[in-house]
């Protein structure tokens, strides 16, 4: 699971200052900095958002997650090497943050370091099984299908294989009967008996596999044509309507596919997260995703509503990502963290302090509860409130300096609110000493 709080943490804390003043001072500016790197970030000024990251980086040169930022946005100018370079500092920083390997992934994906990229997924399954459909796919796309047979079989032992996988299966098995197929055949077989959904899809697959996207968009109009009623070509048209940004033939594939009962669910959420960073870019269309929310609802495993918020959460959209985090299903600690943290950022202390206190009792060592309640009532000056919250939640804290560092600066504060001079020095230099660190 990411560890949400530690993106808080990450620019609160500036280390070997002793002097409060001056911590404060580089607190600031560290905050200031990473905030404009955001800031910049989210409205596409990569070059202003790596000079914010990096003056951050004067400050703290061993901060993961900086350097993973920095690796975000090279992507985006599509500066691979800067960008794998950046996204390696994170992974070695912190090897067990899965998003830093995700970032590697990306690079190699997009340079079509197939090899590479199967070293790093290799790796991102022991993060995530779902990561092995991800895995499949490359070794087909390498030719390693005795590998890919592997993966597909240890997917189908767990539950049912999606659309992608059965085609891969299919393939592999005609292989093995020395029955590859291959273009010609399968456009003949389409001449000969137009009503047969499956070979369409296998030819699409074919062409999209060499690059030939306009034989795979006219191989989807013609199945569209020939069975009407097909929801799978809208898997398809959805991403060909997208590419030529026709919003409306791409909205009537896009609920086509999220309210069939005929596709899997793990083609569903492929198809709205593609719909999703379509409608990015035409926000007018983030009311029709709020409209087929609820074909999610009932779908087990899966919470719609909180995997838009994390989404709008990595692009640093805290309003919207609080929209759709609330509405998440409860009793998800990760979805509470990420709540919490969001209204932390959005400076909703009041909420941040009910939501808090409400879920300690269901989570009682849960450390960062209490934070978040220390720290929500200390803004609300409900200072002897905070005391307490922090008191009960520090004791919780184990291996995390961030943390720990968090709730001293809490205390700092609740000192001040209480005129506990005592309390302040305890607290001023246990944070010295972590600083230190």
């Amino acid at each position: 699971m990411k560890k949400i709080i530690a993106f808080l943490f990450l620019f609160q804390i500036s280390f070997g200052q002793i002097n409060p003043e001056e911590v404060a001072t580089a607190e600031n500016e560290f905050e200031t900095n990473f905030f404009d790197a955001l800031k910049e970030k989210a409205i596409e000024n990569h070059d202003k958002a790596i000079i914010a990251l990096q003056k951050c980086l004067l400050k703290e040169p061993s901060n993961p997650e900086i350097h993973y930022q920095l690796g975000v946005n090279y992507l985006a100018q599509k500066k691979y090497i800067e960008a794998e370079n950046e996204f390696q500092k994170a992974v070695d920083l912190a090897p067990k943050q899965r998003w830093y390997w995700n970032g590697l992934y990306d690079v190699h994906y997009q340079t079509k370091a197939y090899e590479k990229a199967i070293v790093i997924v290799e790796k991102l399954v022991t993060f995530d099984a779902n990561m092995k459909e991800d895995l499949a796919s490359l070794y087909m796309n390498t030719q390693q299908f005795e590998k890919a047979r592997i993966v597909i079989n240890e997917i189908e032992s767990k539950g049912t294989l999606t659309k992608a996988m059965e085609s891969y299966q299919m393939q592999i098995q005609s292989m093995q009967k020395g029955t590859k197929l291959n273009v010609n055949d399968l456009v003949e077989a389409i001449k000969n008996n137009p009503k047969v959904e499956q070979n369409y899809i296998d030819l699409i697959y074919l062409y999209s596999s060499n690059n030939q996207e306009n034989k795979a968009f006219e191989t989807a109009l013609l199945l569209e044509k020939e069975l009407p009623n097909s929801d799978l070509v809208h898997v398809s048209l959805v991403k060909f309507h997208i590419n030529v940004n026709d919003i409306p033939k791409a909205t009537a594939s896009y609920k086509r596919v999220v309210k069939s009962s005929k596709i899997d669910l793990k083609i569903k959420q492929r198809v709205l997260n593609e719909y999703l960073i379509f409608a990015t870019k035409n926000p007018q269309l983030l009311t029709e995703i709020d409209n087929t929310l609820t074909f999610f609802d009932n779908t087990v495993g899966m919470d719609v509503h909180k995997e838009l918020g994390k989404f709008f959460y990595n692009k640093n959209n805290f309003d919207l990502a609080q929209k759709y985090m609330e509405q998440s299903k409860e009793n998800d600690i990760e979805a509470i963290d990420l709540l919490l943290n969001i209204y932390d950022f959005n400076k909703e202390f009041e909420k941040m302090a009910k939501k808090s206190e409400a879920y300690i009792d269901l989570f009682p060592t849960k450390a960062n509860l209490y934070y978040y309640a220390g720290k929500g009532n200390n803004n609300l000056k409900n200072y002897n409130k905070a005391k307490d919250f922090l008191e009960m939640g520090i004791d919780y804290v184990i291996d995390d300096p961030n943390l720990e560092a968090g709730f001293c600066k809490q205390f700092i504060i609740c000192a001040d609110g209480l005129s506990d001079t005592k309390m302040k020095q305890t607290y001023q230099k246990r944070l010295d000493v972590i600083s230190k660190k």
